[in-house]
């Protein structure tokens, strides 16, 4: 067996049909998909029992709902691929995946991981309530380095986590951007998903272990953000629940509140240099830029009304003189400054947040948004241009107004 497709859902049946429609739909033999039924309450048990007997699918179904990290090893250990894709069940498959993906490995002798860009797509109600749909063209801006395929040297994995450090993500920390030979899933000391954000530590604990890496600038998936996905909590203010969501309880010394993703980095970032101690000689976590992504989030929540100014003056009371100090050198950074004038002069939440997110107009799910870019060359391997589907959305937008 080539690929498993890992898809762990906990009550997303509103979404898991489109997912499972995307991924069985495609043209290739050699692959399998694990779904892993986490207890779910919703329609989901009925949805899976459609394609229980399909010859391609395996499907699990847990007793007691557990963590995300634990749904998604239930999958991973039920699986048999030599390659292995997580998806979520409000994500989509674009068409050609695995013939793609043949194609890049057989062209660069079968690497441990490839990885790989995607669309986003916001599904309606997913931010703030918010009852249109958003996309970007561009699941990941990927920066200087990553504008051609090639496979990764040593000094790029390096220069990668070393980023990590210093809170500037240079690829995407989400798994249904990269595809990962068991081979090297298996390599990871304590298990391939940990907690509190599985994809987070198993990415960059393969760049540490000098798995080898492979980059293609092809959009080969959709990300969904959904109401009840991860996404949809951090992105409207509400961080409790998300964790909750999770089955996360984090919590370190010199945590502060806000954002859980920059305190779920936070752990991991630790635990990295704890299981590498020879790898990351001389690393170390830079906290004045933990600090500083905070009290980004707090004036984010502050403006758009999910905190008020008591909560925030108490927030701004939890800094130490250290923290302080460095954000005091927040003033001699430009890039600070330029972030801070862009998230306020954003009108609304979701672009404040999402500075690529685009409305979508007469897009109800992902599933036509896949349609859409399908009938416009967005098959695996294909390149769709922003402009179309922009000036596409605008010419739905005015039909609907005529």
């Amino acid at each position: 067996m080539r690929y498993s497709v890992l898809l762990p859902t906990r009550n997303g049946g509103q979404f898991l049909r489109n997912c499972i429609e995307s991924i069985l739909s495609q043209e290739y033999d050699d692959f399998e998909l694990v779904i892993s039924d986490n207890a779910n309450s919703d329609a989901t048990p009925a949805i899976v029992a459609e394609y229980r007997t399909h010859p391609k699918v395996r499907a699990i179904r847990l007793d007691e709902p557990v963590s995300v990290t634990d749904n998604w090893n239930a999958a991973y250990r039920a699986s048999s691929g030599d390659y292995v894709l997580m998806m979520g069940d409000d994500d989509y498959l674009l068409p050609n995946y695995f013939r793609a993906m043949d194609a890049l490995l057989e062209r660069h002798a079968f690497p441990d991981c490839v990885l790989y860009n995607g669309f986003s797509f916001v599904a309606p109600g997913s931010i703030s309530d918010d009852p249109r749909s958003y996309y970007s063209p561009d699941h990941f801006a990927f920066g200087r380095g990553f504008e051609r395929e090639h496979e990764l040297s040593a000094e790029e994995r390096r220069a990668v986590v070393h980023d990590m450090f210093r809170w500037k993500p240079r690829i995407p920390l989400n798994m249904q951007t990269t595809l990962v030979a068991r081979r090297a899933a298996e390599r990871i000391a304590g298990g391939f998903f940990q907690p509190p954000f599985p994809d987070h530590y198993a990415l960059n604990a393969m760049l540490v272990m000098g798995c080898r890496w492979l980059f293609s600038p092809e959009r080969l998936v959709i990300v969904g953000v959904s109401p009840k996905s991860f996404g949809h909590y951090v992105y409207s203010g509400e961080q409790e629940s998300g964790l909750k969501y999770l089955g996360i309880d984090q919590q370190f010394p010199g945590e502060l509140p806000g954002s859980p993703l920059f305190n779920g980095k936070y752990i991991w970032l630790k635990r990295l240099l704890e299981r590498f101690p020879r790898e990351l000689a001389g690393e170390k976590i830079d906290r004045p830029g933990y600090v500083r992504r905070q009290v980004y989030n707090w004036i984010v929540q502050k403006r758009f009304g999910r905190i008020s100014l008591g909560d925030l003056v108490r927030r701004f009371r939890l800094l130490s003189a250290r923290d302080w100090a460095g954000l005091c050198l927040t003033v001699f950074d430009r890039e600070s400054w330029q972030r801070l004038r862009s998230m306020i002069a954003r009108r609304g939440s979701v672009q404040a947040q999402w500075t690529r997110l685009q409305p979508l107009h007469g897009v109800p799910d992902i599933a036509a948004f896949a349609r859409f870019l399908e009938a416009n060359g967005g098959a695996a391997g294909q390149t769709v241009s922003p402009a179309a589907v922009k000036a596409s959305s605008n010419r739905r937008a005015n039909s609907s107004r005529e």
